[in-house]
């Protein structure tokens, strides 16, 4: 008899398990951009947290990309446009983000690059990521 009492007990338990979700938190990325989903969306596959970390600078990448692109090697040269964006985005240099999202972008038909629809804000708010959270970081080492 108690076997089918705990079946029901079981229901209610998996029931009760479903029912609750895990709250997420915000990154720092989503809680600077607020609402403006379109910014945070550009920035969030584009742009480094700490490019600091990466080991390269926006024009080995560049020379890397271009290297290559010239030897048809397209995913590597995409790869290497992508790193040279986000590189772009610390440096705050617009154009540059402009020129390497777009030829990666070229590069690989299927990609699109939401922050070539509006990167001078995109590249603001990064910045604005970059001047309050890598400072912090640098001043707690």
């Amino acid at each position: 008899m108690l076997g089918i009492f705990s079946r029901f007990r079981k229901g209610k338990e998996k029931e009760k398990k479903a029912n609750v979700q895990p709250v997420q938190q915000k990154s720092e990325l989503e809680k600077l951009c607020g609402d403006d989903k379109e910014t945070y969306e550009a920035l969030l596959n584009t742009m480094f947290l700490d490019p600091r970390k990466t080991g390269t600078t926006m024009k080995e990448a560049a020379e890397n990309a271009k290297k290559f692109e010239k030897a048809k090697d397209f995913v590597r040269a995409k790869v290497w446009y992508e790193i040279a964006g986000g590189l772009a985005i610390y440096e705050g240099n617009v154009e540059r983000v402009v020129e390497f999202f777009s030829s990666a972008e070229k590069l690989s038909p299927n990609a699109r690059y939401t922050i070539l629809k509006n990167p001078q804000k995109a590249v603001a708010k990064a910045q604005e990521y970059y001047k309050k959270y890598l400072v912090q970081a640098t001043e707690s080492s």
